[in-house]
């Protein structure tokens, strides 16, 4: 699904006003019912990831650490059971997944007198049953399974997603008699930047030739698609030549302004493939 800049933008400054829960996704499905579900979770995502990076300083200063914990050390004395540290991140407007870490981290370094690797917190936060506080544990158990945009269970659910459109995609080609080389193909023979499907015989989408593939499950906004052509895309038409991005939730349209330049964007996989077959046989 397409959106404009102006529709984009009406979205993200309702999301400005709410606090990350399922509750306020709720809101915004009934604010914004035209739009469909799964890129209203993505722009939902996304947008709280930004909040999320913008106060991501003030949350890690020595005097900030030092509260939360002496505010986890607190409530859990009076009530254990009570999900003090899923109370306590809302109340700050924190990530519960990261208020998680940083207590987690803060107990871990008092009990070894030492800081902790982030090896060992990873760990933990993925299988709290490793934690050796049983109250800590469930505490930091609460908080991820209640974050929906951060912490272990959600990047989970990211990687799987990402994965089947990528497997979608791969039968799409397939379906289409399309022969290709597939990123894992590519990177055993030393690649490094790659993207996920190349060509073996490039093909015309609306009027342009493709040599590449890039399938996204998540939405196109201006700061992930501005980062993804740095990193990513313009390396891939440099190496590669020009090829399709399908973001599958989709993107702001005013952002598909590099087609002349090499770079299509697409919202789903393109009906009207041109093949070199069908070119010869029309003539």
């Amino acid at each position: 699904m397409k959106l404009t800049k102006a529709q984009y933008d009406e979205i993200a400054q309702f999301l400005g006003h709410v606090q990350p829960t399922r509750q306020s996704l709720r809101k915004l499905k009934e604010k914004f019912p035209s739009q469909s579900q799964s890129t209203l979770l993505s722009i939902f995502s996304q947008e709280y990831q930004k909040q999320i990076k913008r106060t991501h300083a003030k949350h890690h200063t020595a005097e900030a650490v030092e509260t939360y914990y002496q505010r986890y050390l607190n409530g859990v004395m009076k009530n254990a059971a009570a999900p003090v540290l899923l109370e306590l991140a809302n109340e700050v407007d924190f990530a519960p997944s990261l208020m998680a870490r940083i207590v987690l981290e803060r107990y871990l370094q008092e009990k070894e007198q030492a800081i902790p690797s982030k090896t060992l917190i990873n760990s933990m936060l993925r299988d709290p049953s490793q934690i050796p506080d049983g109250v800590l544990a469930n505490q930091v158990y609460q908080c991820t399974v209640n974050d929906c945009c951060y912490g272990p269970l959600v990047d989970c659910i990211k990687h799987a997603i990402g994965h089947e459109h990528e497997v979608l995609l791969r039968g799409m080609l397939l379906e289409k008699n399309l022969s290709f080389i597939a990123e894992d193909q590519l990177r055993a023979k030393g690649y490094d930047k790659t993207p996920d499907f190349i060509l073996e015989v490039p093909v015309a989408v609306e009027g342009h030739i493709i040599h590449w593939i890039e399938s996204k499950a998540s939405f196109g906004d201006e700061s992930s698609h501005q980062a993804y052509l740095q990193d990513q895309f313009w390396s891939y038409w440099n190496r590669f030549g020009p090829g399709l991005v399908i973001y599958w939730y989709g993107f702001i349209e005013e952002l598909d302004c590099h087609r002349e330049r090499g770079i299509l964007l697409k919202d789903c996989f393109p009906t009207d493939i041109v093949t070199l077959r069908h070119s010869m046989a029309q003539r």
